[in-house]
């Protein structure tokens, strides 16, 4: 990496974090307020707003929950891409992106239901979530330490669960191998992990008749 792409991905960093103390102490002050505002200070003059606060807090939270979460893995993508390729950063993001909306739906789940009916429909919402990811989720965390631990790259003649072939790309749910007769192989990460990968030397042309 040169010394002013170096720097660029410092800044970035920077600049990531800052957004996400931003939009962190943000929503700490507007909620801090409408709470003060709503319980108490509105209530002096005859104004009662309590029945409206879940849904101005569930507003709230979804609005710069959905926010820092984003700013979170942004800061995840800037600080990998000072160590790792950028489709490596950008894996780990989208990674981070995806569960963080899960957990965020989760909690306004729990918000919406209230008491121990929100932790139960939260729970419930998180378990069926989780249920649905799992594979995604296993594939995605499979194909990221592929890329980081990078065994085999594009251009190297493989074998792969019994598929010989040239890879083509290595991306974060799949690896697509270019087998001899033009047969292409797309191969789930999760396979991948646990099983043997084999680098092989390249079929050499059979010399041209004199």
């Amino acid at each position: 990496m040169s010394s002013s792409n170096s720097d660029n991905s410092r800044r970035g960093y920077i600049d990531a974090i800052s957004r996400l103390i931003i939009y962190i102490v943000i929503f700490i002050l507007i909620s801090a307020g409408l709470t003060y505002l709503i319980n108490y200070f509105l209530p002096r003059y005859g104004i009662f707003l309590a029945t409206y606060y879940i849904y101005i807090n569930v507003s709230l939270t979804l609005i710069l929950g959905y926010l820092i979460v984003k700013a979170f893995s942004e800061v995840i993508y800037q600080f990998l891409k000072l160590k790792y390729p950028e489709d490596v950063a950008r894996a780990f993001r989208n990674v981070f992106l995806v569960i963080g909306v899960g957990a965020l739906i989760t909690v306004i789940a729990g918000e919406v239901g209230g008491g121990l009916a929100g932790v139960s429909v939260g729970g419930f919402l998180g378990i069926v979530i989780g249920f649905a990811m799992q594979q995604p989720l296993g594939q995605a965390i499979a194909g990221l330490f592929i890329l980081v631990a990078r065994p085999f790259k594009i251009n190297d003649y493989v074998t792969i669960l019994g598929d010989t072939g040239t890879v083509r790309d290595v991306g974060i749910l799949f690896t697509e191998v270019l087998k001899d007769d033009g047969t292409k192989v797309v191969i789930p990460s999760n396979l991948i992990i646990g099983n043997k990968v084999y680098i092989v030397p390249k079929p050499q042309a059979p010399p041209k008749a004199s």
